[in-house]
Formats: structure tokens, C-alpha cells, sequence
């Protein structure tokens, strides 16, 4: 931006920032749970200006009993299927919710690297978003480095946020349930 507040010719905006102004216009509030990404995906919302309007917290659930423990995630899904597992993703966006009082829940789940882990190969991630109307999940195939399997998890739970913002009715609606 410049010093009047134009953006400068030829710079994009933030696709971020709509984001942020779709969760104030539907008067809505967002949390995450973050296994793989380890805070980025938070890190990355609270660079946006503004964001402190809508986003209450989130949860770094590295360690899979704080899966449980913290983001409610149900001990004998974890035992069954472990945390690289499409429910576990959509649990733990619901915890987020739970946890930080918010209306929508982003998570991210999977293997970085640069070994597999519990027979799941590097790149498989798993994004979630869990909100007043539902909940959604996105199985990923990533490659590339650590850096790069992190960063495209965050890419993808910001565009799956993206579309259920875009397809949630602004002002209310006929909510699902409280919880998901």
C-alpha cells in the first residue's frame, strides 16, 4: 500500500485479507489445530491487519495424546487409525472450535518428513474446516521438502476455509448443530 492507501500498480491483494472479511462479514470467529504445520497456518492468519476481529486462538497438537487431550480428539480414533487420518483432521478442526470458542475450526494433519511415519508416506496431509454448517476434509498428496510440504498444507486448509466461507450463508442461516 502506498502512503495514501492505494495499492501500488500491478500488486495483487492479499488472499488472505478476504478471508478475514468474509469471517467479519458473517460476524464469525476462527480457530485452528495444527498437527504438521506446527503454528504456521496460525502464523500465517495473524500477519493479516484486522485479524485480531475473528481469530481466537489455535492449538498446536504436535504430540498425538495432545490430539486427545487438548483438541478432544477421540482416544480410540487415535489408536485405531492413528493421526494422519481424514477423521482425526476433522476432529481436530471441530476441537478447535471447541477449545477456543470459535464458529469455525481449520486443522492440518499429515507427514512432512523427511521419513514416513506409521506406514503414511511423506506429503500424505490432511486439511479440515469445521463450521456452523458442517464440516469438510481434503485428503493431499504433497511433494518437496519439509518446508514445502508445511507451506502447501497451509495454502490448502486456507482454500478449503475459503470455499466453505464463500458457501456459508451471511447473517445466519439454519446452523447444523452447535458443535459441527
Amino acid at each position: 500500500m502506498t502512503a495514501g492507501g492505494a495499492r501500488p500498480a500491478g500488486v495483487a491483494p492479499d488472499p488472505r485479507t478476504g478471508l478475514v472479511d468474509r469471517l467479519k462479514a458473517g460476524g464469525w470467529t476462527l480457530a485452528t489445530a495444527e498437527s504438521l504445520t506446527g503454528g504456521l497456518l496460525a502464523a500465517t492468519l495473524v500477519e493479516v491487519p484486522g485479524v485480531s476481529a475473528v481469530f481466537r486462538g489455535g492449538l498446536v497438537v504436535y504430540a498425538t495424546d495432545l490430539k486427545a487431550s487438548l483438541a478432544g480428539v477421540p482416544d480410540g480414533l487415535l489408536a485405531d487409525r492413528g493421526p494422519v487420518d481424514p477423521d482425526v483432521a476433522l476432529a481436530l478442526a471441530d476441537g478447535a472450535r471447541a477449545a477456543c470458542g470459535a464458529d469455525w475450526g481449520v486443522a492440518t494433519t499429515g507427514v512432512a518428513g523427511p521419513e514416513p511415519q506409521d506406514g503414511k508416506p511423506v506429503g500424505l496431509v490432511y486439511v479440515a474446516v469445521a463450521g456452523p454448517w458442517g464440516a469438510t476434509v481434503r485428503r493431499l498428496t504433497l511433494d518437496g521438502n519439509r518446508a514445502a510440504v508445511r507451506g502447501g498444507a497451509v495454502d490448502a486448509a486456507l482454500r478449503l476455509l475459503d470455499r466453505q466461507l464463500a458457501a456459508a450463508p451471511v447473517g445466519g442461516g439454519d446452523r447444523l448443530s452447535e458443535s459441527g
